[in-house]
């Protein structure tokens, strides 16, 4: 997490405190309504591990200027310290949980494994008769979910397709468009390597996440 991140964050915290009073007056209201913006935006950053209490006060005392245990340099080193030992214990039990996932999943009627260890069910048999190449661009529908259904990114929730070159995501996703036809609709279980890894490049998606997805096929190189 950036200093700079922190900083706001604290600033959110400090808002939120003092706006618990009345807000009489368009100022107080205003220091209110940034807070929460701030502080809406920042929080699924924080580490659900941290010690919120104190969290609090290291952030109170900076904005006071009181007198610290630590330098700004030293804070740095301590946090990056626990947030790489943090990440790399959800990933060791991300690896975990998906591998257990995926051992399960494989024996299900319907769903195939390819050689990579990508797994995928066809959910709609559609017309066409063209598959995509990995050079291709293409038009989808996609709906991605965490193996507790947790939906990180949904292409279908938000209404509108979405165009991309195959080669620009996931290998997951490389792989397993090149199996389908126009028209089909797909399921794709996608192992962490060849999804995001130990790289989560989202606080909805943890290190090492199995990741799933509803893929519908509209067109292939699409004009649009």
């Amino acid at each position: 997490m950036k200093k700079t991140i922190l900083f706001f964050f604290s600033a959110s915290i400090c808002f939120s405190l003092n706006a618990q009073t009345a807000l009489k007056t368009t100022q107080d209201s205003a220091s209110f309504a940034y807070g929460m913006l701030i502080g809406n935006s920042l929080k699924r950053q924080l580490p659900a591990d941290l010690n919120i209490d104190l969290v609090m006060q290291a952030m109170g005392d900076v904005l006071k200027d009181a007198k610290m245990p630590f330098d700004q340099k030293a804070a740095g080193d301590i946090f990056g310290r626990f947030s790489e030992a943090a990440q790399k214990k959800a990933g060791e039990a991300g690896k975990m949980e998906g591998e257990k996932f995926l051992a399960a999943n494989k024996q299900k009627k319907g769903v195939t494994t390819t050689a990579s260890g990508l797994q995928y069910e066809v959910l709609k048999r559609g017309d066409g008769k063209e598959s995509p190449k990995a050079t291709d661009k293409v038009k989808v529908h996609y709906h991605g979910t965490t193996i507790d259904g947790s939906v990180f990114d949904s292409s279908v929730e938000r209404g509108e397709p979405i165009s991309f070159g195959l080669n620009q995501v996931i290998s997951g996703w490389t792989e397993g468009v090149q199996l389908m036809h126009v028209g089909d609709k797909f399921k794709f279980y996608i192992p962490a390597d060849l999804a995001y890894g130990e790289r989560s490049p989202s606080p909805k998606i943890k290190p090492n996440s199995v990741l799933i997805f509803e893929v519908e096929l509209f067109e292939i190189n699409p004009k649009d």
